[in-house]
Order: structure tokens, then C-alpha cells, then sequence
């Protein structure tokens, strides 16, 4: 074997060989090593940048909100299922919507079940503009059996500062019916009640405040954490600009907006919007009882407890029996007669009681074990809460 221009033999060769085999070996040791960590240390990032989430997913700007609208409407068409001549306010909203045509007819001589007074709402959004288009909700204020059919004649919307911003009108629909003959009642969902899709037009557009003369905004929490509102502010000067934000309170960021950037409002919120922030979670379990269910966090702790939940069914029964008189047979008499004998019988069924010992687990893994314990949900959420009363379950718990 020629090796670094000499010629080597027998033992040596072999002893060289073998020494640069284990450098080989070695070198992909060390080759897999740092791949491993690699791999290791890639999970790890990207698991954490999983758990982060925008702050537009959090909250939103101070001042973006929805304004209520409401109104009282007509709605006509009804096949006579609206209010009856007894709803004084029908009457009346009738005789003003034909003065408004010249029509001079007195509530008293107004006569007509196909028309019915509803209440009109719709939500105004932030940055509405005129010519805008809204939901409508049409709910009945009288005694209309149904509004299926019905057209809802122009109302104006109302804010609550009294003036109008959008006006409504339009053909119901109404997912339901009502139909009655002869005291027999056919009915399905709500019939009362109805929706106009874009059924009102915006006519006074609004404009929300975002910043405040002192070129300052604030970004509002959905959910109240003093963690949370201080990685907030921490990210915002992180990744944006030392010094713009700083934490109120548990629900505020106050923001400041640089001078430079108050011509670019929008793109410098976009740029506050798209910061990326791992939020502090609560724990919480939550618990509906009508629906039977049961949802908490994979992590929520229970400290050393002891659970056992059994199950205790009482039955009584009774036997009812004739008693012939045999001694009698074939004889008749005024005090041979056959009787009825009663007898009662108690049992009292005890289930193999649930038991369960938990230190240092999971509300996840009580669940579990008590669904492989085949334990209703029922007894679940009845557990729950009483670990919660021992003082075991390190987390709020909500009650739907």
C-alpha cells in the first residue's frame, strides 16, 4: 500500500488502516452528533414560533367599534296573520304612515290584520361609508302570529344620539311558518321573527378615532392578563421601534405613533397588527352542563388527591298475587272469596365504585382514566367539581 510516498508492509499497512478507519468512523460520529442537535434545536424554534400568534388575535384598537341602530317599522303583506284591531299601536303607527300621503284616517276606523309594527335593528360598523349596505333583524312588537310574506315599508335607523343613519327596507325572510284552521297549529322555528339581507342603506357615514391628538393609540386586550399586555409591549419595541409602547394596565398598550409615520397611519397599524407574541394562558376548565361537556387545557395540574365515585340503584318492586281458598274448593258462601296479596320487595344495587389517586397529573389524564373507567360525562363534570372543592384542581373553574 503506497502511502505518503513509501512503501509500507505487512503489520504496519494494517495498523495504518485501521487507524484511519476509525477516523472515519469518528468523523461521521461527530457528522450525526450535530445533525441530531440540529434537528433538536429546529424543533424547538419551530414549535415556538407555533405558539405565537399576531396581536390583531388578541384585541384590537381603542375606538374600533360597532354602533347599534334601531327603528319601529311596518311590515305589510301578511296573509292575516299580523296584529289584531285590539293593538292600539298598530292602529295608530297606520293612520301616521298614511298622513304622511296625505291620508287623513283616524286610528279608530283602521281595520287590518294584514299588517304588523316590528322592531328594526341593524349594527353600524366602524369606517361605515354612505351607500353602504346592512343586515337587518325584523322582530314583532304586537300579537302577529307570523311574519312570513311580509315587506318591510322604509324605516329609519336611529343611533342612540338620536339622529339617522341608514334606512331600511325590504322583503322578510323568515325561517319558519305558522298555519291554523279550526284550532288545529302548524308551526316551525319562530315565525315572529325575520331578517332583510343588506336590507338598509347607510346614509351618514362615520369615521373612527384611532389616535389621540398626542399621536398616541392603544391597543386593547380581549382578555385581561398582565403577562400578556407586557410581552405585547415588549414585542411591539422589539420588533418595530425601541421606546413606541408601553403596557397601562392588564387590557391596555399605549402606542405612540412616530411623527414620521402619522402620514402612513394605515401601514404603520399594519406593521403593529402583524407583530407576532407567545400570549400567557389562564388555566381554565370549562364545563356545560346541558351539553355534557367538558374542555380544559392539556396542562392544567391537579395536586395529590383521592378520588372515589360510586353508584347506589334502589328498586322497588311490587308482586301482586290471588290467593284462592283451597281449603274451600267447589263451596260457595258470603265469606269465601278469592283475595289479592300484595308483596313488596327492596333491592338495593351498589355499582364497583370509580377510584382514582392523582399526584402530579393532568386534568387530561383524570379524564381519561375515567373514560376508560367507562364514567358518564355527567359523573365527570360531578368530580370535577369536587376536586375543585378540595382544592386539587389548580385552575378556574367555568360553569356554562
Amino acid at each position: 500500500m503506497l502511502l505518503t510516498g513509501r512503501i509500507v508492509r505487512g503489520g504496519e499497512a494494517s495498523w495504518i488502516g485501521r487507524a484511519f478507519d476509525m477516523k472515519i468512523l469518528a468523523f461521521a460520529l461527530r457528522c450525526l452528533l450535530v445533525a441530531i442537535l440540529s434537528w433538536f434545536v429546529a424543533s424547538a424554534v419551530f414549535a415556538a414560533e407555533d405558539e405565537k400568534v399576531r396581536i390583531k388575535d388578541l384585541g384590537k384598537f381603542q375606538g374600533w367599534r360597532e354602533n347599534a341602530l334601531t327603528g319601529i317599522g311596518i311590515v305589510t303583506g301578511l296573509a292575516g296573520t299580523g296584529d289584531s284591531s285590539t293593538t292600539r299601536t298598530t292602529q295608530q303607527a297606520l293612520s301616521n304612515a298614511m298622513a304622511q300621503f296625505n291620508l287623513n284616517v283616524s286610528a279608530d276606523q283602521i281595520q287590518a290584520r294584514n299588517v304588523a309594527v316590528v322592531m328594526v335593528d341593524a349594527s353600524l360598523p366602524a369606517f361605515a361609508r354612505e351607500g353602504d349596505t346592512l343586515d337587518v333583524t325584523v322582530t314583532s312588537m304586537g300579537d302577529a302570529r307570523s311574519l312570513v310574506g311580509g315587506n318591510l315599508v322604509l324605516t329609519p335607523l336611529k343611533a342612540a344620539n338620536g339622529k339617522v343613519y341608514a334606512l331600511a327596507q325590504g322583503p322578510l325572510s323568515v325561517g319558519g311558518y305558522r298555519y291554523d284552521a279550526n284550532g288545529n297549529v302548524v308551526q316551525k322555528n319562530h315565525p315572529t321573527a325575520g331578517a332583510i339581507p343588506s336590507g338598509a342603506t347607510v346614509e351618514v357615514g362615520v369615521t373612527a378615532q384611532m389616535v389621540q391628538p398626542d399621536h398616541h393609540m392603544t391597543f386593547v386586550l380581549a382578555e385581561a392578563d398582565f403577562t400578556t399586555s407586557n410581552r405585547v409591549a415588549e414585542a411591539i419595541n422589539r420588533q418595530i421601534g425601541a421606546g413606541l409602547a408601553q403596557a397601562r394596565d392588564a387590557t391596555g398598550i399605549d402606542v405612540r405613533v412616530p411623527d414620521d409615520q402619522m402620514g402612513r397611519l394605515v401601514s404603520f397599524m399594519a406593521k403593529v397588527e402583524s407583530v407576532t407574541v407567545e400570549p400567557d394562558r389562564r388555566a381554565k376548565v370549562v364545563i356545560n352542563e346541558r351539553t355534557g361537556t367538558v374542555v380544559s387545557g392539556g396542562d392544567v395540574r391537579l395536586s395529590a388527591v383521592a378520588i372515589s365515585h360510586g353508584d347506589i340503584k334502589l328498586s322497588i318492586v311490587n308482586h301482586t298475587t290471588a290467593s284462592q281458598p283451597t281449603g274451600f274448593i267447589g263451596q260457595t258462601g258470603p265469606g269465601v272469596r278469592t283475595e289479592l296479596v300484595t308483596n313488596t320487595t327492596v333491592r338495593a344495587d351498589e355499582a364497583p365504585g370509580t377510584g382514582f389517586v392523582a399526584g402530579q397529573h393532568t386534568v387530561s389524564d383524570l379524564v381519561q382514566t375515567l373514560a376508560r373507567l367507562k364514567t358518564s360525562t355527567r359523573d365527570i363534570i360531578s368530580i370535577l367539581r369536587a376536586v375543585k372543592a378540595a382544592g386539587a384542581l389548580h385552575a378556574e373553574l367555568v360553569v356554562e
